[in-house]
């Protein structure tokens, strides 16, 4: 499938945010885990937390998917065998995440996923639950997936490389089932926020652990988690899309459903375009933006690797440079996003710079122009940003990966005027 964006003069209109994928996933794997039904409103649906829903399933959690609510019956800590591999597809978050869940069930479980999600590196997770009792096998050898995870996670003290937040919060929600307690040693810190999500729900299912300053987690085995009811905020990384959008539009855009108080990384994007120029006005669960000249300057990004492919596309369009630093994960989320924002806007004319843990942007012309997606959902929606301010017409393809967080983002961004088409 392709995208067909043409240049765009302003946007206008109120947009409805989509549910967090994190929130989303984390919300069935802990109702999973759960003893009781839980309720979980106005998920995310999407290719991702498909995946995840796919993947407790297999693992014995009942879960019924209905207009704006999903019903889970847990399996109460113990996770059944599956029959045959379970596979994530190309959820990155639910792959990890449920890895922790399959380890408290001493079970024989093989788990896969597509392409992409074979090539993203699991080693740290994977030798972190070996020191709580846990086999996990890389079966090409390369520590990726396919992974086959045997043994049952029995508590201990381990060391994780934390270059993904998604190992730490996976072993932070399935320890406190563990027999016995844990001491979980972080590493090289990235993505903070998510991991300070992941501690939210701990917090409100009342779960038992210290916080060392984030550097050492001691937990308490034994524990369990209850059915609750929770509504899923908005999602920040989606909305980064449409706030980018209005910033180099010089539109008037009213963003609904995020949550102000959310710990979710991408937040930080209302700051980094307040400080390149962006007249922002936020107000509970709604934000409006107004876009006006901007001007580049440099923002650490370590906690915000997602909002990088927009935020590149952003720096085109400021006056000066702008410098994305101190984010060399992005390079090993579903594409090397250093590397591909780099080669593909090249080819609509930007000046810009790929360096080790970041990029350099200079204001810049684009032209329209064929670019290359590679199958990530987050390129897609960066590359449609760039058309809608280059001279011409700009064609992404693999324009279907946008399903994986934002199913329903070309409708939304032509109901405020964007000039876009998906084909087939």
């Amino acid at each position: 499938m392709k995208l067909i964006v043409k240049k765009t003069d302003k946007l206008s209109g109120k947009i409805r945010i989509p549910a967090s994928k994190s929130h989303t996933i984390r919300a069935v794997v802990i109702a999973s885990l759960a003893k009781g039904t839980s309720r979980i409103i106005n998920p995310l649906d999407s290719a991702d937390t498909t995946a995840a829903v796919n993947a407790c399933r297999a693992l014995g959690a009942k879960i019924e998917i209905k207009e704006g609510e999903w019903i889970v019956h847990g399996f109460s800590g113990k996770p059944k065998q599956p029959e045959g591999t379970v596979n994530f597809e190309n959820s990155g978050t639910s792959s990890r995440l449920i890895m922790g869940v399959i380890a408290l069930g001493d079970l024989n479980v093989t788990v896969d996923g597509d392409e992409s999600l074979r090539q993203r590196p699991v080693k740290p997770l994977i030798d972190a639950l070996g020191n709580l009792g846990v086999s996990a096998v890389s079966l090409d050898k390369k520590t990726v997936l396919p992974i086959k995870i045997g043994g049952k996670l029995s508590g201990g003290k381990t060391e994780v490389d934390c270059k993904s937040s998604q190992y730490v919060s996976s072993l932070l929600i399935s320890c406190p089932l563990a027999e016995g307690d844990s001491e979980i040693i972080v590493k090289n810190l990235c993505e903070k926020p998510y991991i300070e999500m992941t501690l939210r729900w701990l917090d409100e299912q009342e779960v038992k652990y210290e916080n060392n300053n984030f550097e050492v987690f001691k937990i308490k085995g034994g524990q369990k988690y209850g059915a609750f009811e929770k509504e899923i905020p908005g999602d920040w990384s989606s909305a980064t899309f449409p706030l980018c959008a209005g910033a180099l539009t010089r539109s008037d855009l009213v963003l609904e459903g995020l949550d102000m108080e959310d710990e979710q990384g991408d937040k930080a994007v209302l700051g980094i375009l307040k400080k390149m120029g962006a007249n922002i006005e936020a107000d509970r669960g709604t934000v409006q933006i107004y876009g006006k000249e901007l001007h580049g300057k440099d923002f650490d990004m370590k906690n915000t690797p997602d909002a990088l492919p927009a935020m590149a596309v952003v720096g085109c369009f400021a006056k000066g440079k702008t410098r994305l630093l101190n984010v060399s994960q992005a390079r090993i989320k579903e594409t090397d996003r250093i590397k591909i924002m780099t080669q593909e806007l090249s080819k609509m004319g930007a000046k810009i710079e790929e360096l080790k843990d970041g990029l350099i942007i200079e204001e810049s012309e684009l032209f329209g122009s064929d670019v290359c997606g590679y199958n990530d959902h987050r390129i897609v929606m960066a590359l449609s940003l760039a058309g809608m301010i280059a001279e011409g017409k700009t064609t992404i393809d693999t324009a279907e990966s946008i399903g994986v967080t934002y199913p329903r983002y070309v409708d939304t961004m032509k109901s405020v005027n964007a000039n876009m088409e998906l084909i087939l």
